[in-house]
Protein backbone atom coordinates (compact mmCIF):
# COMPACT_ATOMS: atom_id res chain seq x y z
CA UNK A 1 0.00 0.00 0.00
CA UNK A 2 0.89 3.59 -0.79
CA UNK A 3 0.89 6.43 2.25
CA UNK A 4 -2.96 7.06 1.13
CA UNK A 5 -4.12 3.69 1.60
CA UNK A 6 -4.23 3.21 -2.06
CA UNK A 7 -2.37 -0.44 -3.97
CA UNK A 8 0.07 0.41 -6.41
CA UNK A 9 0.18 -1.26 -9.39
CA UNK A 10 3.38 -3.18 -10.20
CA UNK A 11 4.85 -2.04 -13.49
CA UNK A 12 7.58 -3.81 -14.96
CA UNK A 13 9.11 -2.57 -17.83
CA UNK A 14 11.94 -3.26 -20.73
CA UNK A 15 13.46 -2.04 -24.11
CA UNK A 16 13.17 -4.11 -27.12
CA UNK A 17 15.16 -3.35 -29.94
CA UNK A 18 13.21 -3.56 -32.88
CA UNK A 19 13.31 -2.81 -36.94
CA UNK A 20 11.58 0.45 -35.96
CA UNK A 21 13.91 0.93 -33.25
CA UNK A 22 13.74 0.21 -29.47
CA UNK A 23 10.52 0.00 -27.98
CA UNK A 24 9.59 0.50 -24.73
CA UNK A 25 7.13 -2.10 -23.46
CA UNK A 26 5.75 -1.48 -19.80
CA UNK A 27 3.01 -4.44 -17.87
CA UNK A 28 1.13 -4.98 -14.99
CA UNK A 29 -0.24 -8.05 -13.64
CA UNK A 30 -3.44 -6.88 -16.14
CA UNK A 31 -1.42 -7.22 -19.21
CA UNK A 32 0.61 -5.18 -21.34
CA UNK A 33 -0.19 -1.51 -20.49
CA UNK A 34 2.20 0.69 -22.79
CA UNK A 35 4.04 0.36 -26.14
CA UNK A 36 6.04 3.61 -26.54
CA UNK A 37 8.33 4.11 -29.33
CA UNK A 38 12.20 5.81 -29.96
CA UNK A 39 12.80 4.67 -26.60
CA UNK A 40 16.38 6.55 -25.91
CA UNK A 41 17.47 7.66 -22.52
CA UNK A 42 15.25 10.91 -22.34
CA UNK A 43 11.98 9.56 -24.12
CA UNK A 44 12.24 6.34 -21.49
CA UNK A 45 12.59 8.18 -18.28
CA UNK A 46 9.26 10.41 -19.41
CA UNK A 47 7.19 7.52 -20.24
CA UNK A 48 8.20 5.99 -17.14
CA UNK A 49 7.89 9.17 -15.01
CA UNK A 50 4.09 9.14 -17.16
CA UNK A 51 3.54 5.41 -16.07
CA UNK A 52 4.80 5.99 -12.31
CA UNK A 53 2.26 9.13 -12.40
CA UNK A 54 -0.63 7.47 -13.74
CA UNK A 55 -0.39 3.88 -12.31
CA UNK A 56 1.25 4.74 -8.99
CA UNK A 57 4.37 3.10 -7.33
CA UNK A 58 8.10 2.96 -9.44
CA UNK A 59 8.13 1.30 -12.43
CA UNK A 60 10.75 -1.71 -12.50
CA UNK A 61 13.16 -2.53 -15.28
CA UNK A 62 12.58 -6.18 -15.42
CA UNK A 63 13.37 -7.68 -19.17
CA UNK A 64 12.98 -11.15 -17.65
CA UNK A 65 9.70 -10.51 -15.85
CA UNK A 66 6.84 -13.45 -16.96
CA UNK A 67 4.61 -10.48 -17.49
CA UNK A 68 6.69 -9.31 -20.40
CA UNK A 69 8.17 -12.43 -21.74
CA UNK A 70 5.25 -13.49 -24.33
CA UNK A 71 4.78 -9.58 -25.52
CA UNK A 72 8.55 -9.55 -26.19
CA UNK A 73 8.24 -13.45 -28.19
CA UNK A 74 4.95 -11.78 -30.27
CA UNK A 75 6.81 -8.91 -31.27
CA UNK A 76 10.08 -10.04 -32.34
CA UNK A 77 7.91 -12.70 -34.15
CA UNK A 78 5.96 -10.18 -35.72
CA UNK A 79 9.10 -7.70 -37.09
CA UNK A 80 10.52 -10.99 -37.96
CA UNK A 81 7.18 -11.63 -40.63
CA UNK A 82 6.41 -15.03 -38.74
CA UNK A 83 3.14 -13.12 -36.65
CA UNK A 84 0.72 -11.30 -38.17
CA UNK A 85 -1.43 -11.31 -34.78
CA UNK A 86 -0.93 -10.60 -31.08
CA UNK A 87 -3.00 -12.35 -28.28
CA UNK A 88 -1.76 -11.05 -25.52
CA UNK A 89 -3.53 -9.45 -22.59
CA UNK A 90 -3.67 -6.08 -22.49
CA UNK A 91 -4.47 -3.56 -19.51
CA UNK A 92 -6.30 -0.28 -20.99
CA UNK A 93 -6.09 1.39 -17.96
CA UNK A 94 -4.34 4.22 -19.19
CA UNK A 95 -7.41 4.86 -22.14
CA UNK A 96 -10.67 5.41 -21.23
CA UNK A 97 -14.52 6.31 -23.06
CA UNK A 98 -14.30 7.02 -26.70
CA UNK A 99 -10.44 6.71 -27.18
CA UNK A 100 -11.10 3.13 -25.79
CA UNK A 101 -13.76 1.87 -27.80
CA UNK A 102 -12.02 3.37 -31.23
CA UNK A 103 -8.76 1.84 -30.05
CA UNK A 104 -11.01 -2.04 -28.76
CA UNK A 105 -12.46 -2.20 -32.50
CA UNK A 106 -9.44 -1.22 -34.08
CA UNK A 107 -7.63 -4.20 -32.26
CA UNK A 108 -10.63 -6.49 -33.33
CA UNK A 109 -11.49 -5.39 -36.43
CA UNK A 110 -9.03 -4.31 -38.84
CA UNK A 111 -6.34 -7.34 -39.54
CA UNK A 112 -2.88 -7.46 -40.75
CA UNK A 113 -2.27 -6.36 -43.97
CA UNK A 114 -5.43 -3.86 -44.43
CA UNK A 115 -6.05 -0.14 -43.82
CA UNK A 116 -9.34 1.39 -42.36
CA UNK A 117 -10.07 5.11 -42.69
CA UNK A 118 -10.99 7.61 -40.05
CA UNK A 119 -14.12 7.95 -40.66
CA UNK A 120 -14.92 4.18 -41.52
CA UNK A 121 -13.70 3.69 -38.26
CA UNK A 122 -15.58 6.37 -36.81
CA UNK A 123 -18.54 4.28 -38.47
CA UNK A 124 -18.01 1.17 -36.95
CA UNK A 125 -18.57 2.57 -33.67
CA UNK A 126 -21.62 4.70 -34.29
CA UNK A 127 -20.22 7.84 -34.31
CA UNK A 128 -20.37 8.68 -38.21
CA UNK A 129 -19.23 12.20 -37.67
CA UNK A 130 -16.27 11.61 -35.48
CA UNK A 131 -13.32 11.18 -37.97
CA UNK A 132 -11.35 13.68 -35.63
CA UNK A 133 -11.97 12.34 -32.52
CA UNK A 134 -11.01 8.63 -34.07
CA UNK A 135 -7.68 10.68 -35.07
CA UNK A 136 -6.94 11.92 -31.51
CA UNK A 137 -7.61 8.65 -30.00
CA UNK A 138 -5.04 7.06 -32.42
CA UNK A 139 -2.90 9.74 -31.32
CA UNK A 140 -3.78 8.74 -27.34
CA UNK A 141 -3.41 4.84 -28.20
CA UNK A 142 -0.63 4.04 -25.32
CA UNK A 143 -0.58 0.39 -26.88
CA UNK A 144 0.81 1.10 -30.91
CA UNK A 145 2.22 -2.01 -32.71
CA UNK A 146 -0.71 -4.14 -30.98
CA UNK A 147 -2.86 -1.95 -31.42
CA UNK A 148 -2.47 -1.31 -34.96
CA UNK A 149 -3.25 2.54 -35.35
CA UNK A 150 -0.59 2.36 -37.98
CA UNK A 151 -3.37 0.99 -39.98
CA UNK A 152 -5.72 3.74 -39.64
CA UNK A 153 -5.27 5.99 -42.98
CA UNK A 154 -7.03 9.29 -44.22
CA UNK A 155 -9.84 8.72 -46.39
CA UNK A 156 -8.55 10.08 -49.56
CA UNK A 157 -5.39 7.20 -49.01
CA UNK A 158 -2.71 10.15 -47.39
CA UNK A 159 -0.93 8.21 -45.22
CA UNK A 160 -1.97 10.62 -42.23
CA UNK A 161 -0.29 10.95 -38.75
CA UNK A 162 1.46 8.36 -36.46
CA UNK A 163 2.74 9.34 -33.02
CA UNK A 164 5.76 7.38 -34.22
CA UNK A 165 6.48 9.40 -36.83
CA UNK A 166 5.36 9.03 -39.96
CA UNK A 167 8.36 6.78 -41.52
CA UNK A 168 7.82 4.70 -38.69
CA UNK A 169 4.16 4.05 -39.96
CA UNK A 170 5.33 3.71 -43.37
CA UNK A 171 7.75 0.63 -42.69
CA UNK A 172 4.95 -1.25 -40.35
CA UNK A 173 2.59 -0.82 -43.25
CA UNK A 174 5.48 -1.93 -45.47
CA UNK A 175 6.22 -4.72 -43.29
CA UNK A 176 2.47 -5.69 -43.62
CA UNK A 177 2.34 -5.61 -47.84
CA UNK A 178 0.49 -2.69 -47.80
CA UNK A 179 2.95 -0.40 -48.62
CA UNK A 180 6.05 -1.45 -50.83
CA UNK A 181 9.25 -1.65 -49.40
CA UNK A 182 11.47 1.83 -49.47
CA UNK A 183 14.46 1.64 -51.44
CA UNK A 184 16.61 2.54 -49.05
Amino acid sequence: MDSHGQYEQRVVWAVVGTDIGPLLLAATREGLVNVVFHATDAVRDRALERLASRLGGEPVEEPGSPLLAEAIRQLKAYFAGERQGFELPLDWSLISGFNREVLRELAGGVPYGSVVGYGDLARRVGQPGAAQAVGMAMGANPLPVVVPCHRVVESDGGIGGFGGGVETKRRLLALEGVLPEPLF
